[in-house]
């Protein structure tokens, strides 16, 4: 069906939109209040309202609640075990690598954890954490070990992301992508258990290094995924039943 739209006005249509979606000429970038050598926030916008990788995360673990039930092992705190868990969790365990946490159940390091029984957890929550550990292969043996057979793993890590600066900028050893962590996982769990999950855009990726909040994008910014732009990288990985 053709438009009946006048003819003045469907050019004047066309030349706007083009002027909108198209690649703006060199030299006419507009950069504004993001053309500064140092990041808006250091903090990962957690000094601005719920960080851009937060709010992936807390979308991914929402998706998959389901799984975050009866006995159930989290990193450094229960905060996602409680809050998608509820009722369904029926014991919650924390572990932490040194002591001193007061929410720590379990005092540990994942790649030599022989003082965490076998088949131990129906999930096991593990948000930003394997970037950190310079011997991952051994941390997933580890959680595949102490998983229950049918134990559902929901890990998550940074994929486009500025470094920490506090005590764990020691730590950070890794940067992964959809592939990497693909491989990874499918070296431990079987490949038909293994689902990886991106989020992020370009947009996204800039807004995260630069500190901002997800509270400063529109929700069609943030929901827009661009598989090039990686920001967050979700695993959930199942053991096999017996």
């Amino acid at each position: 069906m053709k438009s009946r739209l006048p003819s003045p006005v469907r050019e004047w249509l066309r030349f706007w939109r083009q002027r909108y979606t198209s690649r703006p000429r060199v030299g006419r970038v507009r950069f504004g209040s993001l053309r500064r050598l140092t990041p808006i926030s250091r903090a990962f916008g957690f000094d601005r309202g719920l960080p851009i990788d937060r709010h992936y995360i807390e979308r991914f673990l929402s998706a998959h609640a389901g799984d975050i039930r009866g006995d159930v092992l989290e990193i450094g705190d229960d905060t996602y075990t409680r809050r998608f868990g509820g009722e369904r969790v029926s014991k919650r365990d924390v572990l932490h690598v040194s002591a001193g946490n007061p929410k720590a159940t379990i005092v540990g390091d994942l790649t030599c954890a022989e003082y965490i029984p076998s088949d131990s957890f129906d999930c096991v929550v593990l948000t930003q954490t394997l970037h950190l550990i310079y011997d991952v292969r051994a941390a997933l043996k580890t959680l595949y070990r102490i998983l229950k057979p049918g134990g559902v793993l929901l890990a998550t890590f940074p994929g486009i992301s500025q470094i920490s600066h506090d005590r764990w900028r020691e730590s950070w050893c890794w940067a992964f992508t959809h592939v990497s962590a693909r491989r990874l996982f499918e070296e431990i769990f079987p490949t038909a258990n293994v689902r990886v999950e991106v989020s992020g855009n370009v947009l996204a990726a800039i807004a995260f290094l630069h500190g901002l909040a997800a509270e400063e994008l529109r929700q069609e910014e943030l929901d827009y995924c661009d598989p090039h732009y990686e920001v967050s990288i979700m695993v959930r990985a199942v053991k096999p039943e017996r």
